[in-house]
Order: structure tokens, then C-alpha cells, then sequence
């Protein structure tokens, strides 16, 4: 396997930035010879003049100005990663990668990631959804900053990280007005024997829900069961059934789906986390999200 020596390419990188070898020699605080030597290396690596003589001047060649190019953007990102260590400003968009549990609302996610644009530091933010075991595999490796999800980590969980609750909602069961109608009056109870849908099982939500309803002794007629929380809600919207969702978002529930308000179930809390490496929150985004969540009151 072919290595590049960058200590070569950043010497040559100088010279040709300061103009010549004597400039990056000073620079440097290294002996001329010493840097020309090591220039002479890199030529020979390559097999390839990187620079000719015009007169008393050092010119580079078409060969050398290529490398050049690339020297330029490596050393530009070698600088950019050491102000990204030392959170400095880099000038360029703050890539952000996040991980969203197939389980937390999209509407919950895009409250809690919004902010995030809002900084003064230009973001990119990379958004991938999936499964909280997938995405916490991910997280591990450091391909995501964060993973948003709607449980803490469990007892069991192999991957060293931390989780970090952002807020709490109570949640509301939601239909269209035809299906309201006759429930209103006498909820809870009247969910009994109602058609409703419903988050898959083994989803936290899920499991609440249905020990809420078992305490209470109610038996609804769930007609469905859902993994994607967008998809249960465009079933909701089109009167196949009652649905829950967070209280935090009625607004928008009510307007984007045109649904209306059965009742309010204040006994069953939707909590959301973010999971990180970190024990204490020191990515900038990761604590915009933090404390625009408080702020908000997503709880």
C-alpha cells in the first residue's frame, strides 16, 4: 500500500504558498537544505517535478499546481477539525447528524430539531431515521451525533452513551368529527368498544396506552397498528379510527389533519431523549435542541 508522507507535502505546500523554499524554510525554522530535501522525497514518491526554475524563481508545474490544490484542501481541513475540537468558528456549515427513532412523532422531531437552524453558526443537518438499535450502532461508530428517541437507555444496552430527557408531553386521542362525536360525552369510558389505532407493540407508548386502558377496564376495538407515526395519523385522518398523539401538538394535528379533540389522557406521558456519547452536552446543536425543549415546554 502506497502512503503519503504529509510532512513532505506540507514543506512543499509552504514553498510554493511563501514563494519559494528559502520563505518556508524561515517559516519552518528548519535549514533550507533540510526542506528542499524533503520536497526532493515527494517528488520522487510521486514521480513527478512539482516545481521548475524561471530564472532565480521556483515555478510550479501542472503537476504541482494539482497538488497544490489538494495540499490546500487538506491542511484547510486540518485546520477546520482543530477549530471544530475547540469549538471555533470554521466559517463553513456545522454538518449535524441525527438519528430519529422510528417511533418519536415527525412533528415532535421537527420541533426539537428546528432550533437547530436557528443558530448563528450555519448548520447542515443531516437527518436519518430507523430503528433505535440500528441508529444506536451508528451512534457508537460516530456516524451520528445524536439519536432522538422516545425511551432512555435500557439496563441492557451494549453501547457505552447517555441519555439526556428533553421534555414530556400527555397525550390526546384524536378523530375526525364523525367519529368525536359520540365519544366526547362520557370519556374514557365511551372508547369502549370504538374503532382505534394504534402504535405496534413493544413501542412505549404502546405499552402505556394499553396499561392505561386495562386500569381503567376499557376494551377498544383496535383496528390497526402502526410502526410509522405519519402513517397512523393519515389512517386517523380518514375516519378508520380513533388515534393518539402528543398534547403538545394538537395545534398542529388538528390543523394538518384535519381532526378534531376526543379527549385528553394527562395519565400517559410521551417522554423524548436524546442519546449521546457525551455524559454532559457539549455539541453546540445538541444543546440548542437541549434547551429550546425546555424553553418550548415540549413537556
Amino acid at each position: 500500500m502506497e502512503w503519503l508522507n504529509y510532512h513532505h507535502l506540507l514543506y512543499f505546500w509552504l514553498a510554493a504558498k511563501k514563494g519559494g523554499v528559502t520563505e518556508a524554510a524561515a517559516e519552518l525554522r528548519l535549514a533550507q537544505s533540510t526542506v528542499s530535501a524533503q520536497i526532493r522525497q515527494l517528488e520522487h514518491v510521486l514521480d513527478e517535478r512539482l516545481f521548475r526554475r524561471d530564472g532565480r524563481r521556483l515555478v510550479l508545474t501542472d503537476v504541482g499546481r494539482t497538488v497544490y490544490r489538494y495540499a490546500e484542501e487538506i491542511f484547510g481541513l486540518g485546520r477546520e477539525l482543530l477549530d471544530v475540537v475547540k469549538d471555533r468558528p470554521t466559517g463553513r456549515p456545522l454538518r449535524f447528524n441525527v438519528g430519529i427513532a422510528d417511533q418519536v412523532p415527525k412533528l415532535i422531531a421537527h420541533r426539537l430539531l428546528a432550533p437547530a437552524l436557528g443558530l448563528e453558526v450555519p448548520v447542515r443537518l443531516v437527518c436519518h431515521e430507523g430503528k433505535t438499535a440500528q441508529l444506536l450502532g451508528e451512534l457508537a461508530t460516530h456516524q451520528l451525533d445524536v439519536v432522538l428517541t422516545d425511551a432512555p437507555l435500557g439496563a441492557g444496552t451494549s453501547v457505552r452513551a447517555f441519555t439526556h430527557l428533553l421534555g414530556e408531553t400527555g397525550v390526546t386521542i384524536y378523530g375526525t368529527a364523525a367519529r368525536v362525536r359520540d365519544v366526547r360525552r362520557r370519556f374514557p369510558r365511551s372508547l369502549a368498544g370504538v374503532p382505534l389505532l394504534l402504535p405496534t407493540e413493544g413501542t412505549t407508548l404502546r405499552r402505556t396506552l394499553d396499561q392505561w386502558l386495562s386500569t381503567h377496564d376499557i376494551r377498544p376495538d383496535v383496528v390497526g397498528e402502526f410502526e410509522d407515526s405519519a402513517l397512523l395519523k393519515v389512517f386517523g385522518q380518514s375516519g378508520l379510527g380513533l388515534f393518539p398523539g402528543p398534547t403538545v401538538l394538537e395545534k398542529e394535528i388538528r390543523r394538518q389533519y384535519g381532526v378534531v379533540v376526543a379527549g385528553r389522557v394527562d395519565d400517559v406521558r410521551e417522554r423524548f431523549y436524546a442519546i449521546s456519547v457525551e455524559r454532559r452536552l457539549k455539541h453546540p446543536v445538541v444543546v440548542a435542541i437541549s434547551e429550546a425543549a425546555r424553553t418550548m415546554r415540549v413537556a
